[in-house]
Parts: C-alpha cells; structure tokens; sequence
C-alpha cells in the first residue's frame, strides 16, 4: 500500500529545516548504505548522528504521530530516526534500483527495528528540480512519486524502488523507517481502509450509531489479532 500524506510540515517548517540543512556539512550518502545500495547510491546526507540531524528528525516525528492519516496507515510501534539527503544536479546524483534492508539499527540509541514501512518527506518544491522522482514498484507496476514540499509517502519497505537521476537543481528530503504493529502489508492495508469506511459512518450518522458502533469493535477486534507488540 503506498500511501501520501499532506502537510506533515507547514511552508514555514520547510523553510526554517531549508536554513539550518543549507548552513550544515553534508556527507557521502554512501555511508549509511548497504552493500548493495552502496553500488548504486550517489547522493549528500546530513551525518545521521549529528545535532542537527537528530533534533530535525525529532521535530518530524512528533508532526507525524500527531497526524491521524499516518497513525491509521502505519500504526507504528518504532520509528527510526529520520535520515536526510540531498541529490545535486551539477553531481549528478541518483539512487539506483534497490530493496532497503530489512533490518536498520540506530548507533547512538541502540535501537533496532525490522523496517515494514519506509517514509520520504519532500523538503524540496517539485518545480525545484527536474528528474529526482522517487519510482517505486509494486505488483501493479511503477509508480511515480514527487510530492510538494512538506508532504511525505509512506510504501512497503520490500519494494523495488529508485530515484531517478536530479537534471535541474537539487532535491532534498528526509528518509527513515518504521516496524509497524501490524507486520503483514495487506492486513495493513484491510485496516487502513476499514478505518477510513468508519470515519466516512461517523460523519453521516454518529459515533453512537450502532452499526458504526460495531464495525469499530471489528476494527479493533482485527488490530488484536494481528498486532505484535
């Protein structure tokens, strides 16, 4: 399930992350790849374990957990700390065709999770840049993404995706990881969507109705069964 969410951070958040990411030390994005992302992987990052790094990421994270849409989509049990690149035209920078690992562990935290769901959050306008479209597949076949500043998509982390090479200008965003309560995608998915056929009864005919009153005991009944804790 891919899955867009708008307005995690105001124009103002954008801009106030643009200027203290703009004044920061990049680094080789290789640095936190994989051996077989590393092969393919041309881009900046912000060292992940820097001051600023580690208190925009917070900042992030608290936007996100406050946001219902991410909280029914993801129902997330670990966040990882948000990562944050930058893919420069004149470096010719890109990301290849890769799979993210599928276990990520934090070096200042000790934290480790299994990554169900992987996020990018766009901190860049799409009429920025050219080329720099995060291109993710999945059974159904590609899928496109670039999204205006400030809005992020949230996708299995099992799939094939890529960035496409930045032509024109730079784009910079934040990437990161989460495990998910709920492990499997498709029940994830069920969930998701029998959330939003609740909320859309809710409206019409109240919380108290009682066959919105049901489904939510179904609802709930389903995060149950299948949450790992």
């Amino acid at each position: 399930m891919l899955t867009c969410i708008d307005g995690v951070l105001s124009k103002d958040d954008v801009a106030e992350f643009r200027r203290i990411m703009d004044a920061s030390e990049w680094e080789d994005g290789r640095s936190t790849a994989g051996a077989q992302s590393a092969m393919v992987k041309r881009n900046e990052q912000l060292p992940p374990d820097s001051e600023v790094a580690r208190k925009l990421g917070h900042r992030i994270i608290s936007a996100l957990t406050a946001s219902p849409r991410f909280l029914a989509a993801a129902i997330p049990l670990q966040i990882f700390p948000p990562l944050f690149n930058r893919y420069a035209a004149d470096s010719g920078h890109h990301f290849g065709l890769h799979v993210d690992n599928a276990i990520r562990g934090d070096r200042l935290t000790g934290l480790r999770i299994r990554t169900d769901l992987s996020v990018t959050l766009f901190l860049s306008e799409p009429e920025d840049y050219d080329g720099g479209e995060l291109v993710i597949e999945d059974t159904y076949g590609s899928h496109e993404v670039k999204l205006p500043a400030g809005d992020c998509v949230l996708y299995p982390s099992t799939s094939l995706h890529l960035v496409t090479p930045v032509t024109r200008g730079s784009r910079v965003a934040s990437f990161f990881w989460l495990q998910s309560m709920i492990r499997d995608d498709q029940a994830r998915s069920m969930i998701f969507d029998l959330d939003a056929a609740i909320q859309a009864l809710v409206a019409r005919l109240g919380r108290d109705d009682p066959e919105t009153v049901k489904l939510t005991g179904i609802y709930h009944n389903l995060i149950r069964t299948w949450a790992e804790v």
